[in-house]
């Protein structure tokens, strides 16, 4: 579980025509955060095998964002992923299959990463 909202792509393309520097900054701030959870996941012990199609189910505090501008934070997930050594690398091999799944949750809003048998 890592608490949303990260970063969508019409911040960070926001972010990046205003300053050349901030998408770098937001980016290392966003893969920080799942960095953080993500190490938290493994000290529970939380453990992929990687290879198999993964569900990322997006609960998102309201209907004003689109799917696909929420599913964009894809990339700061595998990087924070990456960066805590809970995989190698976010390449073919690894990731075959993203499903995603969009829920309401004005209290909690976060996104839940399972691998699918």
């Amino acid at each position: 579980m890592i608490p949303m909202p990260l970063l969508t792509l019409n911040q960070y393309i926001e972010i990046e025509r205003g300053n050349r520097f901030g998408g770098a900054a937001e980016k290392k701030r966003t893969t920080t955060i799942a960095t953080e959870y993500t190490l938290l996941a493994m000290r529970k012990g939380v453990r992929f095998d990687w290879g198999k199609p993964l569900r990322f189910d997006w609960f998102w505090y309201d209907r004003r964002t689109d799917p696909d501008n929420i599913a964009f934070q894809h990339k700061f997930v595998f990087d924070g992923m990456m960066a805590a050594g809970f995989l190698t690398n976010d390449n073919w091999d690894n990731i075959v299959e993203l499903r995603d799944r969009f829920f309401i949750d004005k209290v909690n809003p976060r996104v839940e990463v399972y691998e699918i048998d």
